[in-house]
């Protein structure tokens, strides 16, 4: 590997760390509130038909997926739970006539994140879209 390579592959892992930063602290932020039930996730439980119990859940389930994401040895992983996890408040909220731009956007981020920090990642995905 040359020194442009290996320049290119740390400003890699560098933006993905960055966007994985930013995305922790709107998920882990996402994730207190349903867990501890402020008046917003309650107003939103109920805009769902969630009792503010079942959205506490999710909220746990968000923040233990966000932090296995977090770590690099359980990357991967996370980045699979929070994938089904945003599909999922994807799906929700298409159901509710709800904004969508919250779950896409961090659909997004955390998919690119997880393509620079796990370079194996972004091959296999090379490998299917060449098909």
């Amino acid at each position: 590997m040359n020194m442009q390579e290996n320049k290119t592959g740390k400003t890699k892992m560098i933006i993905g760390w960055a966007l994985s930063a930013i995305a922790a602290l709107s998920v882990v932020a996402s994730a207190v509130d349903k867990i501890y039930g402020s008046e917003h996730a309650i107003a939103m439980s109920t805009s769902f038909g969630l009792s503010p119990e079942t959205y506490r859940w999710l909220g746990i389930v968000e923040l233990i997926s966000m932090v296995l994401f977090a770590i690099p040895g359980t990357g991967i992983l996370g980045v699979m739970l929070l994938t089904s996890y945003f599909g999922g408040a994807i799906a929700t909220h298409l159901q509710h006539q709800q904004d969508i731009l919250f779950p896409v956007v961090f659909e997004i981020i955390i998919w690119i994140a997880a393509t620079l920090r796990y370079p194996e990642l972004s091959g296999r995905l090379a490998q299917v879209f060449k098909r």
